[in-house]
């Protein structure tokens, strides 16, 4: 119940939407316009009645009436009409819709109806149709007819093409369909071999337009089927003039036409044309040729009238025709240079010459000739060169001055050209220089040396690394009062050219003079590769290699380097002026700031000193090589600058070798003065190495005791014993039992041999620090006094030595020597 609740309003307004509608088409609005088509930009007027009785549902209340154009709210002035009608006016000033439609509206609860529409339309009047052209077609006898219509009217137009006989009234010949430009007019329409009007109307809302009149018979419009070329020959005794047959298209023998034949050669840029040639069929005749060569030949015929509008036919097929072979003539460019070839007397020349122009080949040239002299009847001369190139080195005898050039094609030789091999010392040409005139040519400007000049010879040559020969790299200018040349044979783009020029004067030539050129200039294909030279606390040193100048793609007008580091900005400076390039140093430019905006410096550079930079700094750096047309960069280089100038590290290195220097001296000094060395390095001896601490005492009964052996098993020459005295109040019988039957056999003494001849160190032996001692089971006593004794001189201690508190474990033990029941010391020598 409440979706039908809901409903209900819905289907009310439905309902009167409806009735509205049908009441507008019945009647209840009336909308009309001043013109349904009106002109582009004009005014436009319209009115809107509504009749309350015939729009059910408006009875009630007050009739609100409003316009939209399309879907744009338009306003209008409302008013109470005759009876019980509303009447809406609508004043449009400027209609810019080509089509639009209007609306009348009424506001019913709220919203606005559509009860009324008329449409509108806006263009402008007809164009004038142009180039009305008619053709005859002797298949059907239909003359169609084409033309091109004007600008667009922007609205529905009829066009039609009509036709008048010369005394009868105009009538509509055809209609174009699908909007074409063409139609045709029936056979049952037309008058042939009589004059008729023909002209195309154009028809709209707006207007009408016409094209001009076409006065014609329609056969003069006829277009004929094409001729057939049927053969071409030479005329025997005129080698340069052909004679051409054909035979007329079918249908057309009855007719007089007017025929026109056309030809060209494979180099040829266009057709060189006949016309007149007048007649039913037959042949005609033409002169003109140049001999040897291939020809394409084509022909067209119309019908022979009056009348400037007959149609020509298509061009006959093509027919290719080769004239006869001549012998060369006229004669041939020639450029030579000339050196001796060694010892035997010869002279090598390079003869380099043009071929000659087709006109004067006569046909294809077969090879060239040199010779040393002119032909002569029924001799041949001798050939010393024989080629198909336009080149030749040969060698001839010394003071050979002219050679004979002659070209030969399948029908003969030419005329030899002399050849005069003149010395190049002449006068030279002045102010030489060289323009591009576009990038496959170049134009070449000198000014006119005072001598009189025969002819100009202009030589150029691609500049490479590696430079090559080119035969066909020289002009010859036979002018000689000109003073500028096109060359262009060759020439091409971001290519460096050396030119020279010759003057060439009657018995010599001038010497040459030179420059360089390029037909058109870009940036360097690539930029030259840093490499650091040498680097330091605050300075850099770099240095490139130049370019190749197959990279320059122009002439090089300044290297500039950038440089940064990781706090800075990028700074610009230009190459330094240093000639050497890598091999040597370079002299300081300004900064950035000291340098005039767009500075250029000398191309040649090949080195650059970056000054003031920063210690221990790592930097960036790149260089760009710049032409006429723009630059290049480099790939980055990195350096990192040292933390010591290269003075400061000598000095440092200097002052650390004088400081050594110093210390030897004063090592050295110490070292031989004693008293300084006391003084620094007293003198202690060494026990374990004495003559003492050599000995081996006698062994203990308890243990075996380990002496020490000689270092050489030969006998040792005593040179002194001393004993010394013993106590005198202890008497021998007296001593302890213990030592006196602990004590073995004698002693051996301890032998130290120095050499086979050097005498053993004598020794002072206290014998009383070992009487009344007991043994113990160690080897060695715990205390020992000290003893000092003089000798005669011996080896190790000076004459001094000494017993320690604790002697090492290898010390021997020693015992007082008995001589005579009583101790004392001896001094024993050896003989």
């Amino acid at each position: 119940m409440a979706g039908r609740g809901a409903g209900a309003p819905l289907l009310l307004q439905l309902s009167l939407l409806l009735l509205l509608h049908l009441g507008g088409t019945l009647g209840c609005a009336l909308v009309t316009v001043g013109s349904p088509v009106v002109p582009l930009g004009s005014a436009v007027t319209a009115s809107c009645t509504i009749q309350r009785e015939l729009c059910r549902g408006l009875e009630q209340g007050k009739v609100r009436i409003s316009w939209m154009l399309d879907n744009k709210l338009v306003a209008g002035s409302q008013l109470q009409g005759p009876g019980d009608t509303e009447v809406s006016n609508l004043t449009l000033p400027r209609f810019n819709h080509t089509q639009a439609r209007l609306w009348c509206c009424v506001e019913w609860n709220g919203t606005k109806q559509r009860v009324g529409m008329a449409e509108i339309r806006a263009g402008y009047p007809p164009a004038k149709p142009l180039n009305l052209s008619c053709t005859l077609n002797l298949s059907d006898y239909g003359l169609t007819c084409r033309w091109e219509l004007g600008t667009d009217s922007h609205l529905p137009t009829s066009v039609v093409l009509k036709c008048a006989r010369s005394r009868g009234q105009a009538v509509t010949g055809c209609t174009p369909r699908g909007g074409h430009s063409h139609c045709t007019v029936p056979r049952r329409l037309l008058q042939l071999y009589r004059q008729m009007e023909i002209w195309v109307s154009a028809t709209n809302a707006l207007g009408t337009a016409e094209s001009e009149h076409l006065r014609i018979d329609p056969m003069d419009v006829a277009k004929l089927d094409p001729p057939t070329l049927q053969s071409i020959q030479s005329i025997p005794f005129q080698t340069d003039c052909i004679a051409l047959a054909w035979d007329v298209a079918w249908g057309t023998e009855h007719m007089e036409l007017q025929c026109e034949l056309r030809y060209r050669a494979p180099e040829d840029p266009a057709w060189a044309l006949v016309t007149g040639i007048i007649g039913r069929a037959g042949t005609a005749q033409r002169c003109g040729f140049l001999f040897g060569t291939q020809y394409h030949f084509q022909m067209r015929c119309r019908r022979n009238s009056a009348s400037a509008l007959a149609s020509w036919s298509e061009w006959s097929p093509g027919r290719n025709y080769t004239t006869h072979e001549k012998a060369p003539t006229g004669k041939l460019d020639a450029w030579w240079g000339a050196q001796p070839a060694g010892p035997g007397g010869q002279l090598e020349v390079q003869l380099r010459w043009k071929a000659p122009r087709r006109r004067e080949a006569n046909g294809r040239v077969l090879g060239y000739r040199v010779t040393l002299s002119p032909r002569r009847r029924g001799r041949d001369p001798p050939t010393v060169c024989n080629t198909t190139h336009t080149q030749c080195s040969f060698s001839v005898p010394a003071g050979t001055r002219r050679v004979y050039l002659s070209a030969y094609n399948a029908a003969g030789e030419s005329a030899p050209t002399e050849v005069v091999l003149l010395e190049r010392k002449g006068q030279p040409v002045a102010g030489l220089r060289a323009m591009p005139r576009d990038e496959h040519s170049l134009w070449v400007h000198w000014e006119a040396p005072l001598a009189p000049v025969v002819a100009y010879v202009l030589e150029w040559q691609w500049v490479t690394t590696e430079p090559g020969h080119c035969s066909m790299c020289w002009q010859m200018e036979r002018d000689g009062a000109a003073t500028t040349a096109l060359i262009q044979d060759g020439i091409e783009p971001f290519q460096r050219y050396n030119i020279s020029v010759y003057p060439l004067y009657e018995g010599t030539v001038g010497v040459p003079v030179h420059t360089t050129a390029y037909s058109q200039q870009k940036a360097p294909s690539h930029a030259p590769k840093l490499h650091l030279k040498r680097i330091g606390k605050s300075e850099a040193e770099l240095c490139w290699e130049l370019l190749p100048v197959e990279m320059q793609n122009g002439f090089i007008t300044s290297y500039t380097i950038f440089w940064a580091n990781s706090i800075t900005d990028v700074a610009r400076l230009p190459a330094s002026r240093d000639p050497r390039g890598c091999a040597g140093g370079g002299i300081l430019p300004h900064r950035q700031p000291r340098v005039p905006p767009g500075a250029t410096v000398n191309p040649s550079l090949s080195s650059f000193v970056m000054r003031g930079l920063k210690p221990s700094t790592l930097y960036k750096v790149h260089i760009m090589a710049s032409t006429a047309a723009g630059g290049t960069n480099g790939t980055s280089l990195t350096l990192v600058t040292t933390v010591l100038d290269d003075s400061e590290i000598q000095f440092l290195f200097l002052t650390l070798g004088l400081v050594f220097v110093v210390l030897m001296v004063l090592l050295i000094c110490f070292q031989k003065n004693e008293r300084v060395k006391e003084q620094l390095w007293p003198s202690v001896p060494d026990p374990a190495n004495s003559s003492l601490g050599k000995w081996v005492p006698a062994a203990a009964p308890q243990e075996s005791l380990q002496v020490l052996a000689a270092r050489e098993p030969g006998p040792a020459a005593i040179s002194t014993v001393t004993v010394l005295e013993g106590e005198p109040a202890k008497q021998p019988g007296k001593e302890h039992p213990g030592l006196a039957a602990a004590a073995p056999a004698l002693p051996r003494p301890y032998v130290r041999q120095e050499g086979p001849a050097e005498p053993v160190q004598y020794a002072r032996v206290g014998s009383a620090g070992y009487r009344g001692q007991r043994l113990l089971p160690e080897p060695g006593p715990r205390f020992y006094e000290n003893l000092r004794g003089r000798g005669n001189g011996g080896g190790g201690g000076a004459g001094d030595w000494a017993f320690l508190e604790e002697p090492p474990a290898t010390f021997p033990l020693l015992q007082g020597l008995r001589i005579g029941g009583a101790e004392e010391l001896h001094e024993c020598r050896a003989d």
